[in-house]
């Protein structure tokens, strides 16, 4: 008992850890997470999964891979499939059989496996997957379209591979008693449709209940990982490997009939997909077993190239053929193709089944899934970013400022950023209030940020920094509390008095962080702004440090934000107050200097008096 605490204990360190080091560096996750797991597995010996885990180990490994594609399922909003100009439809109705096809061959002629072990493989090759796919999305700057295609793909293809490998299978189990090719096909056809309306079922029985009250809230969550259980080890009752299929589709139907339970709930399964990833990868690399690496064979770094330079582009390329999508976006897709826990999981489930049936080579088909995750892990993993760059596939390169609300203060905020080579967008609901920022060249968003349909109009990953401005002080609020779990708590600032002290004041849990040291309300903002106060600009250096700069403010004036040299964004607030480095740029708000002056000439000379 105390070796498996150690264990559990160490591999939620050895994941979480990977992925924070992932953040400060900017690294690859899934790469870390795999160096995490090997040290600790195969290199070390401080983690042995079958060891601790037992008869345990695949179960609850296949449950969490199950869990993981149904989160990924409720991020996957058809509005957002229909910008991605039918490539998704494409990459499964062709891609799946032509990658099937492709990936055997491949299989057969480069990695000398017979053809029934060839073929099974193939399919497994098909998949992706979100445990790998996600991760790299988050931590690199590709468009909104192709970022899209990848995510869909890694969804929705995973069933579809383990869907392949069972097909292939089942028929070289019952060839022998006589069992044609349809007949198999058939019965499988007819097993994932009973699987999907297991899906479709459970999202309809969630859709029904939820809003009606027959569920509480503290219990939503637990009952919808109890269903997703279910829905899995229910369908794969009925036939293996279709669990995968039915809680995909139960994650997709769900996000799609638009609950609003569901916004409650979606910081806990992130949080859980997040521990699930970190723990499933660090397990699959501390699982290695080097006696499978001493049956490698030199022939297999040339089918890891012909995946990667061969199978994968060509699928790609003639899966997107005639579409709509641009030739730079049709490479990099072709290029990304990591594959994860489901392709190992799957790959040594059917070794063991190929034994069975007398086929010998169905042992090295652990070696090669080991071989293609790391491969292609960090092949794609430090490459992405690069590539996408090279190709102009990317996002915004500097993350900005959106700022929720046109007024004549925020323009003249906005313009200031602007002059510091600061990407700043102005949202608002009134098409005439966003006129003067229109003329002035400002980016703008014209609608209601709040509304559902925003997530499809407007790219939130292009921005570091979210600041409610809007006169309404409650709006602002609002504002704040709505984007905080997407941009960072510590990210979405607002305009409002922060008085504890002022009843009316919001709590802090329920309002952004208060702009300014001493948490300004709108209407002394309106009040000064109306007095002539304007902004400046003040950068910092070794001879001339913030505290120079304080001393230079006219009397009154407030330091607003920091503008820091790799361009990122804090404010101070009355909660937290950063620290200038040399090379920062300080923006204040205060009184015009003459007026400064002039109230220091007479309060002197009524003192003399």
């Amino acid at each position: 008992m105390p070796d498996q605490a150690f264990a559990i204990a160490l591999i939620g360190a050895l994941g979480i850890g990977a992925q924070w080091v992932a953040w400060r560096t900017g690294w690859p996750a899934i790469a870390l997470m795999l160096a995490a797991g090997v040290i600790a597995g195969p290199v070390t010996g401080l983690i042995d999964p079958e060891h601790v885990f037992g008869e345990l180990l695949e179960p609850m490994v296949s449950i969490a891979v199950a869990l993981i594609l149904f989160e990924g399922g409720l991020s996957l909003n058809l509005r957002e499939l229909r910008k991605t100009e039918g490539a998704v439809t494409r990459l499964v109705v062709l891609g799946v059989p032509i990658g099937w096809a492709l990936g055997a061959l491949a299989c057969y002629y480069v990695a000398g496996l017979v053809w029934p072990v060839a073929i099974l493989f193939g399919g497994i090759l098909v998949v992706t997957g979100p445990t790998v796919v996600i991760p790299l999305l988050r931590q690199s700057n590709v468009a909104a379209r192709p970022r899209a295609i990848l995510k869909w793909e890694g969804i929705v293809n995973d069933p579809f591979g383990a869907l392949c490998a069972v097909l292939t299978y089942e028929y070289l189990r019952r060839a022998g008693e006589g069992a044609t090719l349809f007949e198999v096909t058939l019965a499988l056809v007819g097993a994932v449709v009973i699987a999907g309306l297991i899906g479709y079922g459970a999202a309809r029985a969630v859709a029904w209940a939820f809003p009606r009250g027959y569920v509480p809230e503290y219990l939503k969550a637990p009952i919808l990982v109890v269903a997703v259980i279910g829905t899995f080890v229910g369908s794969n009752a009925i036939q293996s490997e279709t669990g995968l299929f039915a809680v995909t589709l139960f994650g997709i139907a769900l996000a799609n009939m638009h609950l609003d339970s569901l916004r409650d709930i979606h910081p806990f399964k992130e949080n859980v997909t997040v521990l699930l990833i970190s723990g499933v990868f660090v397990i699959l690399s501390a699982s290695l077993d080097f006696d499978a690496v001493r049956q490698f064979e030199w022939r297999f770094l040339a089918f890891l190239a012909a995946i990667l330079f061969l199978v994968r582009p060509a699928t790609v390329l003639l899966s997107l053929a005639f579409s709509r999508i641009p030739w730079n976006e049709r490479l990099l897709i072709a290029w990304i193709a990591p594959r994860g826990i489901v392709a190992v999981a799957i790959s040594g489930l059917f070794a063991l089944h190929l034994r069975e049936l007398g086929y010998s080579d169905g042992g090295i088909l652990v070696s090669l899934s080991f071989l293609i995750v790391t491969g292609t892990i960090l092949a794609h993993g430090f490459s992405i970013r690069h590539v996408a760059r090279w190709l102009k596939v990317t996002g915004a390169e500097k993350q900005g400022l959106l700022l929720v609300g046109s007024t004549s203060w925020s323009l003249k905020l906005a313009e200031q950023l602007r002059q510091l080579e600061v990407p700043v967008t102005i949202a608002d609901a009134s098409w005439q209030r966003l006129t003067p920022a229109r003329q002035a060249g400002i980016p703008t968003f014209h609608g209601e940020i709040l509304a559902e349909t925003t997530e499809d109009q407007l790219d939130m990953s292009q921005f570091q920094v979210l600041a409610a401005t809007s006169t309404n002080e409650a709006y602002n609020a609002l504002v704040c509390t709505e984007f905080a779990p997407e941009i960072g708590r510590d990210s979405v600032y607002q305009l409002g008095d922060a008085s504890d002290d002022d009843p009316r004041s919001l709590p802090e849990s329920l309002r952004g962080r208060a702009m300014f040291a001493s948490g300004l309300g709108v209407e002394e903002i309106l009040e000064r702004e109306a007095q002539g106060w304007e902004f400046r600009k003040t950068k910092i250096g070794e001879h001339y440090d913030f505290e120079s700069a304080k001393a230079a403010l006219p009397e009154g004036g407030d330091m607003l934000m920091l503008v820091r040299k790799n361009g990122s964004l804090r404010f101070f607030t009355h909660a937290s107050r950063p620290t200038p480095q040399p090379g920062d740029t300080a923006i204040s708000f205060g009184p015009p200097r003459k007026r400064a002056a002039r109230k220091k000439k007479e309060e002197v000379t009524g003192e003399a008096a």
